[in-house]
């Protein structure tokens, strides 16, 4: 299910004011689009993570079950796939590669839908973590678009911590002596690696670590596991590329626009999806109470913390069958919802 198509958009004005040359999005579709076109859910990657990686969530057993929908991923920018400071012609190098917000993806993947896939409504939204900072995009830039949206260990805004620890996983990465004049030269290795190690330690929870359920992965020493996990992640990347995501992760805020100015609280009130937001009861960067204050500004939200001690990775649950049991139940009674 690996393969991608893309999506040429021209040049793209961005909402910082700059234009991105050439914009493209790379996309994979599962399923069929029925006849009356309602069937459609869509599908955003989170950080670091390519269509591929995100895909196992997608079966007839699954979280998406793509005998009854029409599941749509589209690339973020900057992950590689997608216009990227990897493999976009930028003048001065990867350095000049323009900001790119989560309006700017959601905008684009509107154009996608409607003018490619001929998909005006969404029956679904659905997205972990970056991903879900999109599906809250969704609500809120195109409310009469989308039917329900599915938060999973995400947030409308950035909260102050959350940002505090990207600027860790940053100043590991740049630390690298191949980081020059705002973008790197060469491959970082050092600075790939100590990026994944702080990382690791955010991702998962406390009690994760202490019940050693890294074990149960397969690795035999915890060394094993942040070497051939963790660092390996992250080594499979470019590393500009991953510093664009962080500046698009850092500054995502759904009443960051013209429309909304700045009030959180009218842009989350303007959504009129079926909202359900999944944050991981251990989470250490989207926490639970930055949901618990976004919901009274939600007109029809529900609130269901999973019950797991995979910290972030909760909403991820790739090796983890309870929590994707958790996910599997959550969502199947969403969609079943009246809307």
């Amino acid at each position: 299910m690996t393969g991608h198509r893309m999506f040429e958009l021209g040049d793209l004005a961005l909402q910082g004011g700059a234009t991105l040359p050439a914009a493209r999005i790379a996309y994979q579709t599962y399923g069929r689009l029925n006849e009356d076109r309602s069937n459609a859910i869509l599908y955003p990657t989170s950080y670091s993570a390519q269509h591929s990686d995100i895909e196992w969530l997608i079966g007839e057993a699954g979280v998406l079950d793509p005998s009854r929908y029409f599941i749509v991923i589209p690339n973020m920018f900057t992950n590689g796939l997608s216009s990227s400071p990897s493999n976009t012609e930028i003048p001065g190098g990867p350095g000049g590669f323009p900001g790119i917000t989560i309006a700017d993806n959601v905008h684009a993947q509107r154009r996608l839908l409607t003018e490619a896939l001929g998909v005006e409504r969404l029956a679904l939204v659905y997205g972990w973590s970056m991903g879900g900072q999109q599906a809250y995009h969704w609500g809120a830039l195109y409310p009469e678009a989308v039917d329900r949206i599915c938060v999973v260990c995400g947030s409308a805004r950035t909260a102050p911590h959350n940002q505090v620890f990207l600027e860790g996983v940053k100043a590991a990465l740049t630390a690298d002596a191949a980081y020059r004049d705002g973008w790197f030269h060469e491959p970082p290795l050092r600075g790939l690696k100590a990026m994944a190690r702080v990382y690791a330690g955010w991702a998962l929870s406390q009690a994760f670590y202490r019940a050693e359920l890294w074990r149960g992965l397969g690795y035999a020493t915890l060394e094993a596991f942040l070497v051939e996990s963790w660092e390996a992640q992250f080594l499979r990347r470019d590393a500009n590329d991953l510093l664009a995501q962080i500046w698009t992760w850092w500054h995502s805020d759904i009443a960051d626009n013209e429309i909304y100015r700045g009030d959180l609280a009218a842009a989350l009130g303007a959504i009129r999806a079926k909202v359900l937001i999944l944050p991981g009861q251990t989470d250490l960067y989207f926490r639970a109470a930055d949901n618990e204050d976004e919901r009274p500004h939600l007109a029809d939200a529900e609130l269901r913390p999973i019950p797991s001690i995979w910290g972030h990775r909760a909403g991820n649950p790739r090796d983890n069958p309870p929590d994707a049991a958790f996910l599997r139940a959550a969502v199947a009674v969403l969609l079943a919802a009246r809307v």
